[in-house]
């Protein structure tokens, strides 16, 4: 290729992330794809960014996420949930389908592509909900144009989609051949524990007590059984205690995992009594030794994928007295930022981050084209200065919801461009141009290695 060459956009100069390697390197790229990385010091282009000193990552990719539209846009939409992605350096996500409806037909996620299409400043892709009814029908449905797989909900959280039957899950997981993301907690259990926070003086210190670890620990358990009975590869979300670290360790062949930004940085009961009910969610944020479980697995390469688990309600809503306050809170924002203020404290390395957010998510999905800073791909690319020091604030977020669990949190390390299919998105804190995502696409082989 020579150097003469001229592209529609020139990264120049950054430290790019490329396969574990860092090197400084310009980018060149031409109709939405990266064509060219290396030393091109005679190349021009119709837009050329200088990215001196910053680092150069594949587009990260937030693989859950729950953005609320339909149904239920005074939290957040899709609009409103996309802008907080670009601004906070991702390029791509996947929504759940706990909305109103729940996305559990073709019509419902075809209504969602429609609107993503209209609204979206990311790439996107959304789950299909595993329900007894359309448990026969999934083998299709996770094959329509903008899915990114089948969410099975174990346990009770926000929304009425639930499967906790062994008979019905194991109907979900036999139709079907795309990895099914798993939300493990133990359905039953969180029924018989349920009066402890229903009494008089309950509060929401004791929410990690009434989901606890063998809510959790259980339901993971039963799910890898049912994995291995019907062969079907499944991707654990948002894991949070150290026995379930521990098991999922010996099932790499058929279990990813996930843990969250929050669970990584927040601990009991910490932030119970700093946050109140803002730091609820499901499952819970447990205490300092879970805490530090999660991490061994991040750093022994049991945790597969970091996804946010962005599910944003507003103020009045998480304010009301436990347990009436909803569970859950954003966070597609404030990964990358959090993320890199770990790299930089050394808890993992900024390659390893690569894996996590990029690769990773890319890989275990099938998506086409996605998760790579390499000649082919499509150009999406997260520019980052990890000198970078800013505070975390409310008045930052995009969100429809306007606030965030870590208001005032110092972090070292910030997304500075968000660059998807060669177009520029957001560059120093500003949204550029209107919103033109896009739906993802998938292979999906019969089978593939965990």
């Amino acid at each position: 290729m020579s150097d003469a060459q001229r592209f529609d956009l020139l990264v120049r100069s950054g430290i790019c992330v490329t396969d574990g390697t860092m090197a400084e390197a310009d980018v060149g790229i031409l109709n939405g794809r990266i064509t060219a990385i290396g030393h091109l010091p005679n190349a021009s282009a119709a837009k050329e960014i200088d990215a001196t000193g910053l680092h150069v990552l594949p587009g990260v990719i937030d693989s859950q996420v729950h953005f609320r539209e339909p149904g239920l846009e005074h939290k957040e939409d899709l609009g409103t949930g996309t802008a907080g992605a670009a601004l906070g350096g991702v390029t791509a996500i996947c929504e759940m389908p706990n909305t109103k409806p729940s996305t559990t037909t073709a019509e419902d996620l075809a209504e969602k592509v429609r609107r993503g299409r209209e609204k979206a400043w990311t790439d996107f892709a959304f789950f299909m909900g595993a329900s007894a009814e359309n448990a026969d029908q999934l083998d299709t449905l996770e094959r329509l144009p903008g899915c990114s797989g089948v969410k099975i909900f174990m346990g009770s959280s926000t929304g009425n989609l639930l499967v906790h039957e062994d008979s019905v899950l194991e109907e979900v997981l036999r139709c079907g051949s795309r990895r099914v993301a798993i939300h493990a907690e133990d359905e039953m259990r969180l029924r018989e524990r349920r009066p402890m926070v229903e009494q008089e003086g309950a509060r929401v210190q004791d929410h990690p007590h009434w989901r606890d670890h063998l809510t959790a620990l259980q339901a993971t358990q039963r799910i890898l059984k049912l994995a291995r009975k019907t062969q079907r590869l499944i991707h654990v979300l948002h894991i949070t205690t150290g026995e379930e670290m521990q098991i999922l360790a010996q099932h790499k062949d058929v279990a990813t995992v996930e843990v969250t930004p929050q669970h990584l940085t927040l601990h009991a009961p910490d932030c119970y009594d700093r946050l109140g009910s803002f730091a609820q969610m499901n499952p819970p944020i447990r205490d300092k030794s879970h805490q530090e479980a999660l991490w061994r697995a991040v750093r022994d390469g049991t945790v597969t994928v970091i996804g946010s688990d962005h599910a944003p309600h507003t103020r009045d809503e998480k304010a009301r007295p436990y347990p009436k306050s909803p569970s859950g809170m954003p966070g597609v924002q404030t990964t990358v930022p959090l993320m890199l203020n770990h790299v930089n404290q050394g808890r993992l390395s900024l390659q390893r981050l690569v894996e996590l957010l990029c690769h990773a998510p890319a890989r275990i999905y099938g998506m086409v084209g996605k998760g790579w800073l390499s000649p082919g791909f499509d150009a999406d690319l997260t520019l980052v200065d990890m000198g970078a020091k800013r505070t975390i604030q409310h008045n930052q977020m995009a969100s429809r919801c306007g606030w965030t669990p870590f208001d005032g949190m110092e972090v070292h390390g910030w997304p500075t461009a968000t660059i998807i299919r060669g177009h520029v998105v957001m560059q120093d804190d500003e949204l550029i141009g209107k919103p033109m995502g896009e739906p993802l696409r998938f292979v999906a082989p019969e089978s593939e290695s965990a």
